[in-house]
């Protein structure tokens, strides 16, 4: 990042007091799946010095240290706060917070008859244009389904984000997981452009909060009282919405990369 030979800030000595900004990762600081421009990391680095940053994402930290950081540098040394799975997995200044497990919360059981569930709809969705591996990845705070595979090429990719549009295959999935598990407590939240997110009710992005507010409580903490936000899929039922329309958060609705970059230009001159 640009400035990072630079000091950066005490949490509560950054110039703008009490704030903090979260972004989603893909489609808001990446392109779905790719690595950060240095455009992006230079303006994160800029505004890293006047506001706390971090990011909250579904994915997991493996994906993110792959989008935002590089072989020789950890994520974790380049935001504040790291939320990876919605914050069930957390790091503030680099260093591990309390995590949780949606295997443990769920038991295997049930946990078997949800992924068994999946895996025939899957197989026995045949408009589907193509099939590729991992249908269906276990995470430490969730379940990531997607009809197409997540091993799809970035060409895939695309293609099912385009034929899922018209046909709503993920739509109609979460809708029959609903239907057949009405009494597990789940959250199906659809995200990307191949897959949707399973995890425990309350469990969505508003679980950094937690986290964040919690700051307040530390010797030398800060009293967030400002938390922006910015996400793609910020409309009901996208995985941005609940963070991005919760009371403690300001949030902003971003169409890209691009986009963010300008509004926080606009918001924050960086």
């Amino acid at each position: 990042m640009a400035q990072a030979a630079t000091v950066i800030p005490a949490l509560n000595e950054r110039p703008i007091k009490n704030t903090i900004c979260l972004f989603d990762v893909d489609e808001t600081l990446t392109p779905a799946r790719r690595s950060a421009t240095p455009e992006m990391l230079q303006t994160l680095s800029a505004l890293r010095h006047k506001v706390a940053i971090g990011f909250v994402g579904g994915s997991n930290l493996v994906k993110q240290q792959e989008q935002l950081g590089a072989p020789s540098i950890p994520v974790t040394s380049l935001f504040d706060f790291c939320f990876a799975e919605n914050g069930l997995v957390a790091y503030r200044m680099g260093e591990p917070l309390a995590s949780h497990s949606f295997i443990g919360w769920l038991g295997e059981e049930k946990y078997k008859k949800l992924v068994n569930f999946c895996l025939r709809w899957i197989a026995d969705c045949d408009e589907v244009p193509v099939k590729r591996g991992t249908f269906v990845e276990f995470r430490n705070g969730m379940v990531n389904v997607s009809p197409v595979g997540r091993n799809a090429s970035m060409e895939e990719r695309a293609q099912f984000e385009e034929f899922d549009n018209k046909a709503e295959v993920r739509k109609r999935m979460v809708e029959a997981l609903r239907k057949e598990f009405p009494d597990y407590g789940l959250t199906f939240s659809i995200g990307g452009k191949i897959s949707f997110d399973v995890f425990p009710r309350g469990w969505d992005k508003t679980y950094c909060l937690q986290h964040v507010l919690a700051e307040k409580e530390r010797p030398d903490g800060v009293d967030y009282k400002t938390i922006h936000f910015f996400g793609d899929k910020t409309s009901e039922g996208g995985n941005d919405w609940e963070i991005f329309s919760d009371p403690r958060t300001i949030g902003h609705s971003v169409t890209g990369p691009e986009d963010t970059m300008k509004q926080l230009k606009e918001v924050f001159g960086v």
